[in-house]
């Protein structure tokens, strides 16, 4: 080859490295662009503040490989930004971990972050103690919504008592309560959601005495979740049965899994028995339940954030017809089915009931958009509505629930006009009622709380709670 030919060879090369050179560099614009376009619309929707847990990025040790969005099951809740990640849908976030498990240089920590001024999420120390002496908080309660991390806080609560029970004297009887020949259990565990089994099992493979108590069924929050819907456990190891391999279920399947446990380890729980009220101090609880006291050293507390369903307080509510969870969508046929909600249950339960035949399926949501939804379920309803399966009505609001049709006030363009809607069945998904007033009732201390403040006299509390 001449000197010539050689330096027109090269002379081509370098424009084609130049012009790929350009492309990239417009690609990776692009991509900058839509990332920036992505978090401006979360902070607008405020989706991009976290609901409780979320990935704390360390920038100055991110190397921004991409790593973390790639591992992440819930879409951007990570992205990329000025070639570092960058939290953008907070509120999706739940938990998994994954981003922190695969981050090459250890840049992410999935946690919640400084709770001090939360007035949501009870003050815990590292061993999950409450600021009552005696009272343990383990699960969603303290506010990571995640089924592995709820087992993990419901064993290592028990451990922490057990060690605790190892250095204490005999238990003590509360005096004055008129049940004084009864012997306290070691432990009281209220729940039994994932902590609460868990903390239940890892009770009996310890030889503690304890009593596990919950105002509804075995399961917890997951007992509420839609017919068939996809559960991610993760790696968890349950006392007395070992690691779990399997690390999704859907619903039906993990509380089946869960129910054969009790039946093998024969394990007592208490269903449909409510926790009213707290009194006593440590190794001497009394617990006033529905179903009578219950003397405790030591008490756990499993229960979800959610509490009892909020009502929506209109005329008609009382109606056998409303209800306030969906337990089995392929029963409902031919039927017209109001949805009251705009979150991830909402949604799941509209698209759940609209994919069963005959069903005329309406949502009704005060917002005049979907506020902090799951990536897949926000395509899924504008699918469905796109589709005309699912009919949304924003801006609406129940004013009344008769037997065969619901009222509603919708507004359009600032103009509010009644509606009337053929009906036989309204389901709510408007939340729930936190038990937070009923903690502080108990002593529990909140972040933002003044912690020099002291304990309420038990017999205050007492009145406080109706008991």
């Amino acid at each position: 080859m001449d000197v010539v030919a050689a330096l027109g060879l090269i002379s081509s090369l370098v424009v084609v490295i130049f012009l790929l050179g350009r492309w990239q560099r417009r690609i990776d614009e692009n991509q900058r662009d839509e990332v920036l376009a992505t978090l401006y619309e979360a902070q607008e929707r405020g989706t991009d503040r976290a609901v409780a847990q979320y990935p704390h990025i360390d920038i100055q040790s991110c190397i921004g490989c991409g790593s973390c969005i790639a591992a992440c099951p819930e879409e951007q809740v990570i992205g990329l930004v000025g070639g570092v990640a960058r939290v953008i849908h907070g509120s999706r976030c739940i938990g998994h971990a994954l981003c922190a498990d695969v981050c090459p240089v250890g840049a992410i920590e999935v946690g919640l972050g400084d709770t001090s001024h939360r007035d949501d999420i009870p003050l815990l120390d590292d061993r999950l103690q409450t600021s009552r002496p005696g009272v343990w908080i383990a699960g969603e309660l303290g506010g990571l919504a995640l089924i592995r991390i709820a087992i993990d806080q419901g064993v290592k609560s028990i451990g922490e008592i057990a060690a605790d029970l190892s250095e204490t004297s005999e238990p003590r009887i509360p005096s004055g309560t008129g049940r004084s020949e009864e012997s306290p259990v070691d432990v009281l565990i209220v729940g039994a959601g994932p902590a609460g089994l868990a903390a239940t099992l890892e009770a009996k493979k310890r030889g503690l005495s304890y009593r596990t108590i919950d105002r509804e069924e075995i399961g917890g929050t997951v007992r509420k979740y839609p017919r068939r819907k996809l559960t991610i456990v993760g790696e968890v190891s349950l006392p007395l049965h070992g690691r779990v391999t399997q690390k999704e279920f859907v619903k039906e399947d993990l509380i089946d899994f869960w129910m054969k446990l009790i039946e093998k380890h024969e394990v007592l729980i208490e269903t449909g028995v409510s926790l009213t009220g707290l009194e006593g101090e440590l190794d001497c609880f009394v617990a006033r339940t529905s179903h009578g006291d219950v003397h405790a050293r030591r008490v756990v507390l499993t229960l979800g954030r959610r509490g009892a369903p909020r009502k929506l307080g209109v005329s008609g509510e009382e109606h056998e017809k409303v209800q306030y969870q969906l337990i089995d969508a392929a029963s409902y046929r031919n039927e017209k089915v109001l949805i009251v909600g705009g979150g991830d249950s909402a949604i799941e339960a509209a698209t759940g009931l609209a994919d069963q035949s005959g069903n005329t399926v309406t949502l009704s949501y005060r917002r005049s958009d979907f506020f902090r939804l799951k990536a897949r379920n926000r395509e899924r309803i504008e699918t469905y509505v796109k589709e005309k399966r699912v009919r949304v009505l924003f801006e609406s609001k129940v004013e009344r629930i008769d037997l065969d049709s619901v009222h509603l006030s919708v507004t359009r363009e600032g103009v509010e006009k009644s509606v009337e809607l053929a009906n036989a069945y309204v389901f709510v998904f408007a939340g729930g009622e936190p038990p937070y007033v009923f903690l502080r009732g108990v002593g529990i201390r909140f972040g933002g709380e003044d912690l020099g403040a002291g304990e309420q006299p038990a017999a205050q509390r007492s009145k406080e709670l109706g008991v």
